[in-house]
């Protein structure tokens, strides 16, 4: 079965055993994240990926990182990141 879904509005088809592929290669990093919950969505269009570390909150505070990184606190608890130019981003060693 093919799983479709779309990038920049052009349709792509990927095979069960592809979208596999990748889900198994992230099981390590879902696996050491710091949450057991949390949501993560992704706005193509502005190249901007949202974290909610908790069920989706308003934030009552944000600071930016030097690396362009939005924390998204409430109080003093961290509930959400916001990373921009996501598609850019490497991963970290």
């Amino acid at each position: 079965m093919d799983i479709a879904y779309s990038v920049e509005g052009v349709p792509i088809r990927l095979t069960t055993e592809r979208w596999l592929h990748i889900v198994v290669r992230a099981i390590p990093l879902l696996i050491d994240f710091p949450m057991h919950r949390f949501s993560v969505d992704y706005d193509e269009e502005a190249d901007v990926l949202y974290i909610s570390l908790q069920r989706p909150q308003k934030a009552t505070n944000t600071v930016m990182t030097d690396d362009g990184m939005l924390l998204r606190y409430r109080g003093r608890q961290l509930v959400g990141i916001t990373i921009l130019d996501a598609s850019t981003r490497s991963s970290v060693t």
